[in-house]
């Protein structure tokens, strides 16, 4: 039983005051934002201070809780992990990944999603996770395929975004199969 947050290449860990720098570039790279998200209109530098700090201050865990991966070798800001949409009822949760455009395709966002799945299925004893992926967005859908996630659905015309309508694949994973992916 290792460290739960920490893996070889990122470590999850809270949000702090001084990750508002990070948060930002986030939402700058509009290329990153539109695959998974609407673009809004800019924040300013006092806009994501204040978020980034309100943030800090939240307790830690709940039904809905962001953490950012940070990169184990320098302990520079990669991106952010989030869970949302919680039903302990039924056992499900929903997740988001954003890495940033410096940190791509090293393996980070696989990562930092296994951390957070093997937390959510092995100690809060939720049973299935879910996320939804634009159509378009084949990054993401090759990094939760890799992971596991089996794809559910398509919402067709779902969602509009940058002139168009685009479909959302919807993708899944149990416990078990997490667990079978990750040993096997």
């Amino acid at each position: 039983m290792g460290d739960t947050w920490t893996g070889e290449k990122v470590r999850l860990r809270g949000v702090e005051p001084e990750d508002w720098r990070g948060f930002r570039d986030l939402a700058r790279d509009l290329d990153g934002v539109r695959a998974a998200d609407l673009v809004r209109p800019p924040r300013s530098d006092e806009g994501f201070r204040a978020w980034t700090a309100e943030r800090a201050g939240r307790p830690p865990g709940g039904e809905t809780f962001r953490l950012v991966v940070e990169v184990v070798a320098d302990g520079s800001f990669a991106g952010a992990v989030t869970v949302g949409e919680t039903d302990r009822r039924a056992g499900r949760f929903r997740i988001g990944v954003e890495i940033g455009r410096g940190h791509r395709r090293r393996g980070y966002a696989a990562e930092a999603v296994s951390l957070l799945l093997a937390y959510q299925f092995g100690e809060e004893r939720l049973h299935k996770c879910e996320v939804e992926v634009y159509a378009f967005n084949e990054a993401s859908l090759a990094l939760f395929r890799g992971v596991g996630f089996v794809e559910e659905g398509r919402l067709r015309d779902h969602e509009f975004l940058a002139g168009a309508h685009h479909d959302v694949v919807l993708l899944g994973i149990t416990a078990p199969e997490y667990r079978s992916a990750a040993t096997g």
